[in-house]
């Protein structure tokens, strides 16, 4: 009831400022344009001192806004990310961030930590302890599975939120002051959640960059709408009626690729096929819950490698940059499942305390083919990125025949962690000498061509780098392999 009645306030508080904001100014167009033209006179000598009345009012152009608001809010995905922004930002539990810390978050973190300490020590011991009693949150229980259904934050916030935020709009609308009812809404919730310690030393950086992020943002857009409504005001006044055929058009083309955009980012969002964080309590679980990740990073990582030796042989910088973001994104998976080893651990059984072993040993070796994988593609596009001199036949050959063994490896390793046939392992690891003595067989060769033949330093110091990272990458891999079947066993 409280939440029902708070939501009708604030959309109360919205309709009497925000609808008015944004129908206020065609309204008065279209009280301007029924006086030009019941003056009768030319538009270039027409007076607006028309305006100087007030503009009455038009219940039905009011209410078809209000139509359009509601549905909007209702049907649109976009308005859902905007809300997602703003709770994530005010939620009371860890999590993925959405914003990278910057100078000013750092700055103002640790600047509030340093006063805080000082302030501490002010303060009685006493004092401090019943304070933190009153922050104490209670523990639940909740399965992994419905972990999605738990509310950011209590009643209370939400409470305080929608009513604050309701009569500071109605306060301002009451003065006839035009405001941004969202700014007022986000900032309100932004306070709350640092009164209620949402931000804790965990989480403070990420979310005090993203309230900088969007604070910005809004000053940003003010700026540019500005500058956007001068310069199309005086193409409008120079091209008259075709000036705005054009712009209409270009207005109606942008919306049209800003939906498309969006689209296809909401449907990556919920099809995505990234690492999935383990869920399961016990070792066979873990182990099998695992398998999806290792297939996944062989299979990348197989493209990658694959894509970053054509890009190279084919002097193809968008191939090479498309492989490098493809690290990236990778390593960003990655790194975001050993950010949730503290609660992976807290969740397993005092009987299987074993499987965090297996698990942060999995991600280790992880990282490590991420890397390597890093190292190649960033060397093999600044090459091509500074136009040196492309890789030679003898030596894009015997790349192509590592990719081809490595590939046929990659592939094998798919299929066995597709299938959950764990004991077919032992055949990939007895491929493992046979694959680096290949290597070290080619960099033998690049050396003996190095004293007789080469005549680049960058290609030779290239192909070098992609020989010895190549065999840091199947090292890697078996390291991986071999843990994997080891912990099999063990189970």
């Amino acid at each position: 009831i409280v939440i029902a009645i708070g939501t009708f306030g604030l959309a109360l508080a919205f309709s009497g400022n925000d609808l008015v904001n944004f129908i206020g100014v065609p309204m008065a167009a279209y009280h301007s344009y029924e006086a030009w033209v019941a003056s009768g006179e030319v538009a270039s000598t027409f007076s607006m001192n028309v305006l100087e009345e007030k503009v009455p009012a038009e219940p039905f152009l009011l209410f078809i806004a209000g139509f359009v608001m509601v549905i909007t809010l209702w049907f649109s995905k976009k308005a859902r990310t905007v809300t997602e922004t703003e709770i994530g930002l005010s939620r009371q539990g860890e999590g993925s961030e959405k914003f990278n810390p910057n100078i000013l978050s750092r700055a103002v973190v640790k600047g509030s930590t340093k006063l805080t300490s000082l302030l501490g020590g002010a303060i009685p011991k006493s004092t401090q302890e019943k304070i933190a009693k009153s922050f104490e949150k209670p523990q639940y229980n909740i399965p992994a599975s419905k972990a999605h259904e738990v509310p950011a934050f209590d009643l209370i916030r939400a409470a305080i939120n929608l009513t604050v935020a309701g009569i500071l709009i109605s306060i301002a609308t009451s003065m006839k002051l035009p405001l941004s009812t969202t700014y007022v809404t986000f900032m309100v919730a932004m306070g709350t959640s640092l009164a209620d310690k949402a931000w804790g030393r965990e989480s403070a950086v990420y979310r005090v960059a993203g309230v900088f992020n969007v604070i910005g943002g809004w000053f940003f857009t003010a700026f540019i709408a500005f500058i956007s409504a001068g310069i199309l005001t005086y193409i409008i006044y120079i091209g008259r009626g075709p000036a705005i055929a054009i712009l209409l058009l270009v207005a109606i083309g942008l919306l049209i690729r800003n939906y498309i955009f969006h689209k296809k980012k909401s449907v990556a969002k919920l099809n995505k096929s990234g690492l999935k964080k383990s869920e399961s309590k016990t070792v066979q679980g873990i182990i099998s819950e695992s398998a999806h990740n290792i297939s996944n990073v062989v299979s990348r990582t197989h493209k990658i490698y694959s894509d970053v030796l054509k890009g190279l042989s084919k002097q193809e910088e968008k191939t090479l940059k498309k492989s490098k973001k493809g690290v990236e994104k990778l390593d960003a998976e990655i790194e975001d499942l050993r950010n949730n080893i503290f609660y992976f651990i807290k969740n397993l059984d005092e009987t299987s305390v074993r499987g965090s072993n297996f698990y942060i040993t999995i991600l280790a070796y992880l990282t490590d083919i991420a890397q390597s994988l890093d190292f190649i593609s960033k060397k093999s596009h600044k090459h091509v990125h500074n136009n040196h001199k492309a890789l030679r036949f003898n030596q894009i050959k015997e790349l192509q025949e590592i990719d081809d063994t490595l590939g046929a490896l990659l592939t094998e390793i798919e299929v066995i962690f597709n299938e959950k046939k764990f004991e077919q392992i032992k055949t990939v690891i007895d491929k493992k000498d046979d694959i680096l003595a290949g290597i070290s067989q080619r960099i033998e060769k690049q050396i003996a061509r190095t004293r007789t033949e080469e005549s680049s330093p960058k290609n030779t110091t290239l192909y070098f780098n992609i020989l010895l990272e190549t065999k840091d990458l199947v090292q890697a891999i078996m390291n991986l392999m071999e843990e994997y079947y080891n912990s099999y066993n063990k189970s």
